[in-house]
This record gives C-alpha cells, structure tokens and sequence, in this order.
C-alpha cells in the first residue's frame, strides 16, 4: 500500500502539458494575453517583473514555438513591440490550464493515498 509520503513513481506528463508553460512568466504573459488583443512590451514587462532581456527572451520563446506573434511598430517616435495570442497559444495554455487542474485534483492517482 502506498502512502503520500511513498508515491508511485509517474514518468508521464499529464496530457496537455507544456513545458514551455512552466516558467511563471510564461505563463503570466500567455494569460494576460488570452483576455487582451495584443499588449506592449513594457506592459508585460511590468506584469512579470522581470528585466529587458529576460522579458524579450521570454517572448522570443512563445514566438519561436508559435504560441504567441510578435510585432513592431513605432509609437511615439520609437518603436515598440507588441505581443499577441495566436490560436495554437490559446489552445495550448486551455490544454495546460486542463493538465494542471488534472495535476491539482489527484488526477492520475486514485489508490495512492
């Protein structure tokens, strides 16, 4: 019989996870991105917290698998980067969103405890 403190060992990931999504700031701008048309750089910089560089290496991430599109355009005399959801960027945080409510609930471990 297992308990909590010895449980099985589980090898696979819950079906829709991803772990591009792990990172909390990932996660933090493909969320915000899902309840917005698009958001510029300095605004999800502010809601991560994070630096420039980190920021743009995040971004450059979700662009690269496509979960999100990148443009620029100039605002003010200078140019700006600006961020969108693309359709795979919301289908996959929905099938990550899924994967941890699956995670939270036990899913996966019926007889463990």
């Amino acid at each position: 019989m297992n308990s909590v403190s010895d449980p099985p060992a589980m090898t696979a990931e819950p079906t829709g996870f991803s772990p591009l999504l792990q990172a909390p700031a990932r996660l933090q701008i493909v969320a915000l991105l899902s309840h917005a048309q698009d958001a510029e750089f300095q605004r999800l910089k502010d809601v991560t917290g994070c630096s420039d560089s980190v920021t743009s290496k995040h971004l450059s991430a979700l662009a690269e698998a496509g979960l999100i599109r990148l443009r620029k355009a100039a605002q003010d005399g200078r140019s700006r980067t600006w961020a969108s959801l693309t359709r795979q960027g919301r289908a996959t945080l929905e099938a990550h969103v899924a994967a941890l409510r699956q995670i939270l609930s036990g899913g996966g471990l019926d007889g463990v405890v």
